[in-house]
């Protein structure tokens, strides 16, 4: 029997408002990106990653989340093929979350203290 595993664990700042919209079915889904920096110094690049959020989890993220706030998540990552408005196919790399843990608030927040809280999503 082989064995497999597909784990992706961020820690980074989330880089722009999460946005939400429900499946046909009426159940939530989040979208959000989180940047994470590699490298020290003048040497230090950023990567970007989209990541999903489901149900539950998705509620939880729109109403607390907001941009420049620190985000730990827990997830596996997906790709996907898709054809754009104008035809062309492209392909995209998503994290789907199952947990995530929210932590400092962005530098313009009133709210400096840590604040943290965890929910795991039911799986799908």
């Amino acid at each position: 029997m082989a064995i497999s595993v597909n784990k992706v664990t961020l820690v980074g700042r989330v880089g722009s408002e999460p946005v939400t919209r429900e499946t046909s079915k009426g159940d939530p889904v989040c979208n959000l990106s989180i940047a994470t920096n590699n490298g020290y110094g003048d040497n230090q690049t950023t990567d970007w990653h989209r990541v999903t959020f489901f149900g539950k989890l998705a509620t939880v993220v729109s109403e607390y989340v907001k941009q420049g706030q620190e985000l730990f998540v827990d997830g596996r990552i997906t790709y996907r093929k898709y054809t754009d408005s104008n035809g062309v196919e492209k392909t995209s790399t998503d994290i789907i979350a199952n947990q995530m843990q929210m932590g400092a608030k962005g530098k313009d927040s009133q709210e400096t203290s840590t604040s943290s809280s965890s929910i795991d999503e039911v799986p799908f």
